[in-house]
């Protein structure tokens, strides 16, 4: 991706907004790409703007790149489904005992990568709207300017998408909760006990496996517990945090990756697994290294 240049007075004021127009983007639309892609956007179009009649260059960037990102939003209910590689790629995985990588700092994750997960059930302006009020403190008024609402009406959807935020959260249960289910599991499954495997999946649980040969989906906690020895095994990993899910991660002993799992656990079972043990596939991820 192209960037601006240094040497120019509206470039270097572009530059001292991008960090903020990045962790907006991003939380907004959940992938780095495309969050890439929108800030870029937002400097062209800046690029061709007389930058010395913006008032407040901070609060036009933040509407600009709103309004990108609002527009990917909605092109997502008619775009092609991104390739399975990107998807695999743009997973953020993080030990859960280690530190917190630089770019999720920069990238403003004050609120947590497991918001992600939440946000993906909102409206796209409900989801603008409660990422910019709630998380990035931008005025209803602007917001509404972004949406074409006025700023009673955004005030409404704000609230809204809180009140959706808190039930799904609520829903999800506490992420230590969901720690204790995923380690049952694990601990089941390396000691062969279906029994005890039946009582922390949901009926319907999905487990999805991409390997070498491809992707591979089994349905039904009776069929996922029977297959559950892969699981078991990467429980001789470290625990991890994979795209704000309870996950594993696990390595060879020449310290390639191995293995890494996520779990998506609601109201006290998991609902769905997905383990990615292609060494193709976790090549492409940014894994962190064996310590």
């Amino acid at each position: 991706m192209g960037s601006a240049h240094p040497a120019d007075p509206v470039a270097e004021a572009f530059e001292a907004h991008r960090e903020r127009l990045t962790a907006v983007a991003y939380r907004v639309l959940g992938s780095r790409t495309d969050a890439d892609d929108a800030v870029q956007e937002t400097w062209l179009r800046l690029s061709r703007q007389d930058a010395d009649a913006i008032d407040n260059l901070g609060g036009w960037l933040t509407t600009v790149v709103g309004r990108i990102s609002l527009d990917l939003l909605r092109s997502r209910r008619t775009r092609p489904t991104v390739p399975l590689d990107d998807q695999l790629s743009g997973l953020t995985v993080t030990l859960d005992d280690g530190p917190t990588p630089e770019e999720l700092v920069a990238l403003g994750d004050s609120v947590g990568p497991a918001l992600l997960t939440v946000l993906d059930s909102l409206r796209p302006d409900e989801r603008v709207a409660f990422v910019l009020h709630d998380v990035f403190a931008v005025a209803h008024a602007e917001i509404g300017a972004i949406l074409g609402r006025s700023a009673d009406a955004t005030k409404m959807l704000t609230s809204r998408a809180r009140r959706k935020v808190r039930a799904a959260r609520y829903s999800a249960g506490d992420p230590q909760q969901q720690r204790e289910v995923v380690a049952a599991f694990l601990a089941a499954a390396r000691e062969g006990r279906f029994d005890r495997l039946l009582e922390v999946l949901h009926p319907e649980v999905a487990f999805t496996v991409h390997a070498p040969g491809g992707r591979f989906v089994t349905i039904g906690a009776t069929e996922v517990a029977g297959r559950a020895r892969l699981a078991g095994g990467a429980a001789l990993g470290r625990a991890a945090t994979v795209d704000g899910r309870p996950g594993v991660l696990a390595w060879n002993e020449d310290g390639t990756p191995l293995s890494v799992l996520a779990f998506t656990v609601t109201d006290g079972r998991i609902t769905e697994i997905t383990a990615v043990v292609d060494p193709a596939a976790l090549a492409l991820m940014d894994l962190p290294a064996p310590v």
